[in-house]
């Protein structure tokens, strides 16, 4: 079988960004113009700052609403650019016209989100919606938006077999009804490991080809403190090399004492310091301090790996990437 010898070197170069950077010591993480926050309210509103301050790389950011949060209401689209999104079915009319209102009174709003997890239960965040009665939601309330000029994201499915078979249903409804229910853009969820990431990536890409894709949330759960340390930062600089994923967005802006990913998945210490996770994600150097699930109030500590070890990780990181890349575009292999 012939192979494409550009596709080759297309998936060596990726593979190879995992390789690329040390950040330990001092060194400051690549900074990107793609990452937002996923927001999570806090018991302690001097986190939502963190965010924001000094030199944050974020640009944008959710909070699973179609209204923006209080803590950021000094801060324009441009500054801090706010994606509304229609989190289930409800009042589906309501948030059209809350998307209306915003931009009548000034908010400049070029991008939606919608449906999260509409294939998953309520019990674990998703907001159970059938394909039938979403595609029916859309063309009613959402299809007539992009007559504002506003980008629309398709629903957030999970990241599993049957979210990818969720979107397809939700296609084929939108065609029987009449419309192609067009999308700007389709956001992924995944939680697990780099080499599923990849794999699950290049399904969707295969899937629907030429389409802008957002990982709006991502983590590696549960699992120890390198391994995590080693998936963010192979998995951002990836994000970072293709062009066809426009944004991402990491799952984890919250403390380790209240994590529900496990502790080394979240960006800040139980005492509401940046880990070493969530100063990459800034654009920042590792600073160090070791996350918990303790909430005990005990100082942060300078235990938590500074990059150490990351390099090995990310050859067998790096690895697996090329393989998935190779394997998915030459001979529609998944893994």
């Amino acid at each position: 079988m012939r192979t494409s010898m550009s596709k080759i070197l297309t998936a060596v170069t990726i593979a190879r960004v995992a390789l690329s950077l040390d950040v330990s010591g001092t060194t400051k993480f690549q900074s990107s113009s793609k990452r937002g926050l996923v927001y999570i309210s806090s018991e302690h509103s001097s986190d939502d700052q963190i965010w924001v301050e000094g030199n944050s790389d974020l640009t944008w950011y959710y909070d699973y609403t179609d209204i923006p949060i209080d803590a950021y209401s000094n801060r324009s689209q441009a500054e801090f650019e706010f994606v509304p999104m229609l989190w289930g079915s409800a009042n589906s009319s309501a948030f059209a016209s809350e998307i209306r209102s915003q931009m009548t009174a000034g908010r400049n709003i070029t991008h939606i989100l919608t449906f999260n997890e509409p294939d998953g239960s309520a019990s674990t965040g998703g907001s159970e919606i059938s394909p039938a009665d979403a595609a029916s939601i859309w063309i009613k309330d959402i299809e007539p938006l992009r007559n504002e000029s506003i980008k629309i994201g398709a629903p957030s499915v999970t990241g599993s077999q049957n979210g990818l078979s969720w979107l397809s249903q939700f296609f084929t409804n939108c065609t029987s009804l009449g419309t192609n229910c067009t999308v700007d853009f389709i956001p992924l969820h995944w939680y697990g490991d780099f080499q599923g990431l990849a794999s699950y990536i290049g399904q969707v890409v295969a899937s629907y080809p030429n389409t802008s894709i957002w990982i709006t949330e991502y983590a590696l759960p549960h699992s120890d403190l390198k391994t995590t340390q080693s998936f963010f930062q192979t998995s951002a600089e990836y994000f970072d090399r293709l062009d066809y994923i426009e944004r991402y967005s990491y799952f984890g802006s919250f403390r380790s004492s209240v994590s529900n990913v496990g502790p080394n998945a979240a960006m800040l210490t139980q005492d509401g310091q940046l880990t070493d996770i969530g100063s990459w994600y800034l654009g920042g150097a590792a600073t160090g301090n070791s996350p918990s699930s303790s909430s005990s109030g005990s100082s942060p500590t300078n235990s938590g790996s500074t990059g150490a070890g990351y390099k090995l990780n990310s050859w067998k990181s790096g690895l697996q990437a090329l393989i998935t890349t190779f394997a998915v575009f030459n001979f529609g292999i998944w893994f």
